[in-house]
C-alpha cells in the first residue's frame, strides 16, 4: 500500500507511511471489502499478530467484533467505549474502538485505544469505591446523632452567657461536618431516577443563571450548542445537580486566574456506544454535554482517581463532587469522563447520555 508524502521531500522529513507506522495508537486500515490493508506497530503489539499475517484478511477473520459493531457503523462513523474484543487467536483485549470512513474511496480507519485509562477516567467499574462510600455513609449516620447533641449543648452555653466566640466556633464546625455527612449519604440513595424525555436546554439555561448569580459571578460563561439535539432521557433534578456541580468545580478552578471562562457545549455523536456499568447492556449514548474551563486542570498525579471518593486537588476540597456526579450520571444510564483537550488546553468534563427515543 502506498501513501502520499504530504508535500515532504525525503530530505525534509519522514514519509507519511513512516509517520503512520510510528503512531502510538493501534491503527487498522480497511479497504471497501473490509479487508485489512495496513496495521501499524502499535496494532501488531496490541493484537499480538504481525501485519504480514493480517494483511489481506477480512477484519472478522482477525477480530471477533461485538454485535453492535455493524449496527453502529452505518453512518460512516463509530465509537465503542470500553468494549471487549477477542482475536481469532483467543487473545482478549479491552479497548475504546473508533472507526472513520473515507467516503470518496470507501476505506475505513479503525483505531483501538487501551481502555484502561478510559475506565479510570469515566468508563467502567467503580464498585470498590462505591462500596467504600456505602460503609462510610453508614458510619456517617451514626456520627450525626452525637453531633446534634454537641451542637445543642454549644447553643445552650452561648445562651447562658458562656464564651460566645467559642460556642459559635463549635456550632460552625458541627454544621460543616454535618453538611459533609449529608453529602456522603447522597451516595447511598438507591431510589431509581425519575427518567423522562426532556429538552435539556431550559435546564442548562437555569444552571447558567444560578452560576452567574452566585459562585461564577465574574466568570464568562459561553455556550456552544447543537440546536438540533433531540430530547434526552434524564431525571431533570439530578441532571441539574450534575451540571451545577461541574460548573461550580470549574469556577473554583478559575479563582484568581486572568480571563476566566467556562463553556457549556452540546453535540450529537453518531455511533457512540458504551455500558454505564458492568452487567448492563451496551447502549447508544449519542448525547454529549461538556462543561469546559480554561483553568489548569487536575494535578497529574490524581487524574486517574478523580472519580474516587475523597480525592481532590483543592486544599479545602472534600473529594465528593465528581464521585457524586459519576453516580448520578450512571443512574441515568450515562457515563462521565475527564480530559484535557485543545490548544491551548481546556479542562473538559464530558457527559454521554441516551436519547429519549433510543
Amino acid at each position: 500500500m502506498a501513501f502520499a508524502r504530504g508535500g515532504l521531500t525525503e530530505a525534509e522529513g519522514p514519509s507519511a507511511a513512516e509517520l503512520f507506522a510510528a503512531l502510538p495508537v493501534a491503527v487498522l486500515v480497511l479497504d471497501p471489502g473490509d479487508c485489512i490493508v495496513f496495521a501499524n506497530g502499535a496494532c501488531e503489539l496490541l493484537l499480538n499478530q504481525s501485519e504480514r499475517s493480517m494483511r489481506g484478511l477480512g477484519v472478522t477473520q482477525v477480530l471477533d467484533l461485538p454485535e453492535d459493531y455493524v449496527r453502529n457503523r452505518d453512518r460512516g462513523g463509530l465509537a465503542l467505549l470500553d468494549t471487549e474484543l477477542v482475536t481469532r487467536r483467543g487473545h482478549r483485549i479491552r479497548v475504546d474502538m473508533t472507526e472513520a470512513l473515507l467516503p470518496e474511496r470507501g476505506w475505513r480507519v479503525v483505531s483501538l485505544h487501551d481502555a484502561s485509562a478510559g475506565r479510570r477516567h469515566g468508563v467502567g467499574d467503580r464498585g470498590g469505591a462505591r462500596a467504600a462510600m456505602g460503609a462510610a455513609a453508614m458510619l456517617a449516620h451514626e456520627i450525626k446523632n452525637p453531633l446534634s447533641g454537641i451542637r445543642g449543648a454549644a447553643q445552650l452555653l452561648g445562651d447562658a452567657g458562656g464564651e460566645r466566640e467559642l460556642t459559635e466556633l463549635i456550632t460552625t464546625e458541627v454544621d460543616r461536618i454535618a453538611a459533609l455527612i449529608d453529602r456522603m449519604q447522597d451516595f447511598t440513595d438507591t431510589r431509581p431516577p425519575a427518567l423522562a424525555a426532556a429538552n435539556i436546554y431550559p435546564l442548562l439555561a437555569h444552571a447558567k443563571r444560578v452560576a452567574q448569580a452566585g459562585f461564577a459571578r465574574g466568570v464568562t460563561i459561553e455556550e456552544r450548542f447543537d440546536p438540533s439535539l433531540p430530547d434526552v432521557m434524564i431525571d431533570g433534578d439530578r441532571f441539574l445537580q450534575v451540571i451545577l456541580n461541574l460548573m461550580k468545580n470549574a469556577a473554583e478552578a478559575l479563582a484568581g486566574r486572568p480571563n476566566p471562562r467556562i463553556q457549556i457545549a452540546t453535540a450529537y455523536r453518531h455511533g457512540m456506544s458504551a455500558s454505564a456499568a458492568p452487567g448492563r447492556p451496551r447502549q447508544k449514548l449519542p448525547i454529549e454535554i461538556c462543561v469546559l474551563d480554561n483553568g489548569p486542570g487536575a494535578p497529574i498525579d490524581i487524574t486517574e482517581h478523580l472519580f474516587e471518593p475523597f480525592v481532590s486537588g483543592k486544599p479545602e476540597g472534600q473529594g465528593l463532587g465528581l464521585p457524586l456526579v459519576d453516580k448520578l450520571v450512571r443512574d441515568m444510564g450515562g457515563i462521565v469522563a475527564y480530559a484535557r483537550e485543545g490548544e491551548p488546553e481546556w479542562t473538559v468534563l464530558r457527559i454521554l447520555l441516551p436519547r429519549a427515543d433510543a
